[in-house]
């Protein structure tokens, strides 16, 4: 799938020599590996557990499609917002954050060698703000966070977009959002689920959890769609198409949390929806001790229902919307 981050869940040392920790969130956490989602003549839901979350209308997604959808707001809305770089400042920027993709993430870094130069260089500026975005909460400064910090690293994000960035980094992204439409509110909303991290460490049900996904994973979905594109000859609207992303990214966050339950536990963390323990008479404490138990794995195998019905939603649309080739104008309509 080309809307959505893969990444393998190597530690890495990048921007401004800091390092790059292990992430709960998508962007440094989920593997190209991904096991595939057994096909389904119908989505047929567990009669256990609930596996709608929020409403896009809700998450305002539509909102995002339209404006991604349209020209350029950078160079639209205000010309003298078009930032000029020189060349070679902005070589070495994008040739910085190529760096940290091909060390740290070295599955998906192949994976961008299959993309245009332009869609390369775009993706790996994402990329690169992503995990810089993670580090805030989960680097080895992360006992210094607070909402001052990631409220300055918003003014900063606005900066960029702005067309001001602050470092050879953010200048990178600041040229893609010169080239393709891209939104802000996906990056904000980013920084909201890692907002989630510092203060929420449980949560009550799975509509909870769903948020959560949708903030640290869906968000790259979001991200990715105007820099890979949508075919001329699609047959699926734009509407269609962002949402498979955005599955594919919660089915992806939820894999993750199901993988990394006892590294969680060690964090005092339970990613998993507190009703759901409940139904199967487990608790925190049953998490904490790491015992795998009957029950557990009855728990688990409920469990594994939550991605795999978004990664079947997302290959259901995906189905529709695979381009027998790829327009030249990268996305923008």
């Amino acid at each position: 799938m080309c809307s959505t981050f893969f990444l393998s869940a190597k530690p890495c040392t990048g921007a401004d020599n800091g390092k790059f920790l292990h992430s709960k969130s998508l962007v440094t956490r989920a593997r190209a590996e991904v096991i595939a989602a057994p096909k389904r003549s119908s989505q047929r839901a567990s009669p256990r557990l609930l596996k709608h979350g929020i409403p896009h209308t809700d998450l305002q997604v539509h909102e995002i499609v339209v404006r991604q959808s349209q020209a350029n707001s950078l160079s639209k809305q205000d010309i003298c917002r078009k930032p000029e770089f020189h060349p070679a400042f902005l070589e070495e920027a994008y040739e910085r954050c190529r760096n940290i993709c091909a060390e740290y993430a070295k599955t998906f870094y192949l994976g961008t060698r299959l993309m245009t130069e332009e869609r390369q260089t775009a993706t790996w500026a994402i990329y690169v703000w992503c995990r810089r975005t993670d580090e805030l909460v989960d680097g080895p400064n992360a006992v210094l966070m607070s909402t001052v910090v990631l409220d300055r690293w918003e003014e900063r994000l606005q900066d960029i977009f702005y067309g001001r960035p602050f470092d050879m980094l953010d200048t990178a992204l600041t040229d893609t959002i010169s080239k393709f439409p891209l939104d802000i509110k996906p990056f904000r909303d980013m920084i909201e689920g890692m907002r989630m991290d510092t203060t929420k460490f449980r949560y009550d049900n799975f509509q909870e959890l769903y948020l959560y996904c949708y903030y640290v994973a869906g968000t790259v979905g979001l991200m990715s769609v105007p820099v890979m594109g949508i075919a001329a000859e699609s047959e699926a609207s734009a509407q269609i198409i962002y949402n498979a992303a955005l599955y594919l990214g919660i089915g992806n966050q939820l894999t993750n949390i199901l993988r990394d339950v006892g590294e969680d536990a060690l964090r005092g963390r339970v990613y998993l929806p507190q009703d759901e323990l409940a139904q199967f008479g487990l608790r925190d404490q049953d998490v904490f001790a790491r015992k795998v138990t009957d029950g557990w794995r009855e728990f688990m195998k409920e469990q594994i229902t939550h991605p795999r019905f978004y990664f079947n939603l997302a290959e259901g649309a995906s189905s529709v919307v695979i381009p027998t080739s790829i327009p030249k104008n990268l996305g923008c309509n």
